[in-house]
């Protein structure tokens, strides 16, 4: 029983070492952040400037092209 709970525990362990990012993927995630935020942004500014949602939603998932997952640029708030 206690080396099966060992078995379980080291699985885990060598599992979410697996999972963690390099110091490459950590910058590329960073980048990505940053891009989406300027693509918020933009997408802030394009409402304040009065223009239309269908509009400033357009342009923000153009800018999100293969950047985020989802119409929203990977963020999506209550209306």
């Amino acid at each position: 029983m206690k080396k099966l709970f060992l078995t379980c525990v080291m699985g885990s362990l060598l599992a979410a070492g697996a999972m963690a990012h390099d110091a490459k993927e950590t910058k590329e995630d960073i980048q990505r952040h940053r891009a989406m935020a300027a693509a918020h942004e933009a997408a802030a500014k394009c409402l304040e400037a009065g223009k239309k949602e269908d509009v400033c939603l357009k342009d923000l998932q153009a800018a999100c092209k293969g950047l985020a997952i989802g119409k929203y640029c990977g963020m999506k708030h209550v209306h």
